[in-house]
């Protein structure tokens, strides 16, 4: 599909989606092939059968020798024998590269979205990553299904049954051009009128499944007052409307099989009359069997060409699955890390010159002129109102983002020149809120080091106050924390994440409000495991809570992208600027 960091392979972007599909599918290409070859050949009954049946009832009704009564049968009952394995071979060829290609294009995917900037991410949103992911390839893989099951089916029924027309009855050929299209036409124009009711029942279902997630999430807001009854009266009301709706799609559903029903063998009847009159008063030199022949692909060719035709909204929101897909594909915002120097060791100097940073939406620059010199081991934090610059300089040291001016050097080295990807092995952050997977204490703990054994998990555990209640969970390290840690305290998944940034031993450390949201007591033993994480290291920490950051080698607080005031606290306070107003907004 493409390299870690290299070009993509193929233009999505302006590409007609079919052609995207052969790009998709070249490496099956001669599997697809033979798939074709074998659907062919166990689908081959379908369009002999009434050249079989014709041959049969020519040989009842002219006398003819019995031989060719048995050949046609035992071709027949051959095919017939051979589908079973021909139809595991079709499913193994065609459905295995639809899979194999399916997987390919997550795992692209998946790939290019961990390319993307973090600007990227911040505009698009997870659902609808997701919903790339994991619909629209099932979307793309449906469509190649159907198309090759029922829309392969009623193209070799089609050529197949054209082909022995035209062999056995030339002079029909005509008529069946005429009569086979308008036919189908007919059938598709009747189906097409309930698209309408079922968009108007798809749309009534989602507006049910959003009213159940509503009442979902209201269900404590409304047991607690009492108002049971309003959610039902609600809930009832939307579920009326889907039963109507889905009554009335049934009611247009059984009348339109009817019409169809009797429109197809009205026509099938009113040919085989025909066609009948014709043989009696030897019109053409036709047998009674291919009466019966033309009479029944009649009803095929007619069924076949309409299938084809109603394939047509199945493939346009394939090939608009293949579109969107595409748009993530080809997406141009990636961070830039090819060819760039590879970061084997890192002291943790950092420095900014007159660095700023404007965002592409914005216009006003988020940072402005931001000159700071860190030492290796030496702790800054960054305080400020909202808006301030606090987590676009995080960001800047994270590398999730470059400045659009100045320079950002790491141990003395321009950072643009830098594989940030390297660099990061030797960053930890523990962030506000913190982000565990579905997965065992151990599995957070470890994620990424693959090489920890349960003493070194331990070892940080105990480090970040959190060993303690980690031995009191059922399954000790064994245990499953659910769904971004939902079996665990807010404190409880704190202490986790600094463990998980303790056993990476960092040189580079980032706290972003790491307890901020949390009880005094939670704070206390979170605060204690941060103080020994802060250890050595060069860290930056962004506080809401002044009174966590007293012991800060010097603080920084920002205004409006700028650096207004740096000092220790204590400093700070002497000096009754900016951060002597913060603390005393705090203490009112």
């Amino acid at each position: 599909m493409a390299s870690p960091e290299g070009p993509l392979d193929h233009r999505y972007s302006g590409e007609h989606p079919v052609r995207t599909l052969a790009y998709l599918f070249r490496a099956d290409r001669w599997r697809l092939l033979a798939a074709f070859v074998v659907f062919t050949v166990k689908h081959s009954p379908i369009w002999l059968l009434p050249l079989v049946t014709a041959a049969i009832v020519d040989t009842v009704v002219l006398h003819l020798p019995l031989a060719r009564l048995w050949s046609s049968a035992g071709l027949i009952m051959v095919i017939l024998l051979i589908n079973p394995p021909l139809h595991l071979l079709w499913v193994r060829l065609m459905y295995g590269s639809v899979r194999r290609t399916g997987t390919a294009l997550r795992s692209a995917l998946c790939t290019r979205m961990q390319q993307l900037s973090i600007g990227y991410h911040s505009r698009v949103s997870a659902g609808v990553l997701q919903t790339k992911v994991v619909r629209d390839v099932e979307t793309v893989e449906q469509m190649v299904q159907q198309t090759s099951e029922t829309g392969l089916g009623a193209a070799t029924v089609l050529i197949g049954g054209l082909v022995i027309i035209t062999i056995r009855t030339p002079q029909f050929l005509p008529v069946f051009f005429l009569v086979v299209p308008v036919a189908a036409l007919l059938v598709v124009r009747l189906r097409s009128r309930l698209r309408r009711h079922n968009e108007i029942f798809r749309q009534e279902v989602e507006h049910l499944s959003s009213r159940v997630s509503e009442m979902t999430r209201l269900i404590s807001i409304t047991r607690a007052h009492g108002l049971e009854r309003d959610a039902l009266r609600r809930m009832d009301a939307t579920l009326r409307r889907v039963l109507d709706s889905g009554q009335r799609l049934d009611l247009l559903n059984g009348r339109f099989a009817s019409l169809t029903w009797v429109f197809l063998n009205a026509l099938g009847v009113s040919f085989l009359t025909g066609a009948a009159l014709i043989a009696y008063f030897e019109v053409w030199p036709i047998t009674p069997g291919d009466v019966v022949m033309l009479s029944a692909f009649l009803t095929t060719l007619t069924n076949s060409t309409s299938t084809l035709m109603g394939l047509t909204p199945v493939i346009t929101k394939g090939l608009e699955s293949v579109r969107s897909i595409g748009e993530v594909l080809q997406a141009p915002e990636l961070e830039q890390n090819a060819g760039k120097a590879e970061v084997s060791d890192v002291r943790g100097a950092v420095e900014f010159r007159n660095v700023g940073y404007v965002y592409e939406e914005g216009g006003r620059p988020a940072v402005r002129d931001f000159t700071l010199s860190v030492s290796p081991g030496e702790t800054v934090a960054l305080v400020g109102a909202s808006g301030a610059g606090k987590s676009t300089v995080l960001n800047l040291i994270i590398g999730f983002i470059r400045p659009t001016s100045g320079q950002l050097l790491l141990d003395g080295t321009d950072m643009n020149t830098l594989d940030l990807r390297s660099y990061r092995h030797f960053v930890s952050v523990v962030p506000q809120e913190s982000i565990l997977f579905e997965g065992t204490v151990r599995e957070n703990v470890a994620y990424g080091m693959d090489s920890a054994d349960d003493e070194t998990v331990r070892g940080a555990l105990r480090d970040a106050n959190a060993l303690e209640f980690v031995d009191r969970l059922p399954n000790g390290l064994d245990t499953v924390v659910g769904e971004n840690g939902a079996r665990l305290s807010g404190g409880q998944r704190q202490r986790l994440a600094i463990a998980r940034a303790l056993i990476r031993n960092p040189r580079v450390l980032i706290l972003d409000e790491a307890t901020s949201a949390l009880d005094t007591h939670s704070e206390a033993l979170v605060q204690q495991a941060l103080t020994r994480l802060v250890t050595g290291r060069t860290t930056f920490v962004v506080a809401h809570r002044l009174s966590t950051i007293r012991n800060a080698d010097r603080i920084v607080v920002m205004r409006d992208g700028g650096i207004e005031e740096i000092g220790s606290h204590t400093e700070l306070l002497r000096r009754g600027g900016a951060y002597t107003t913060l603390q005393s907004a705090q203490l009112a």
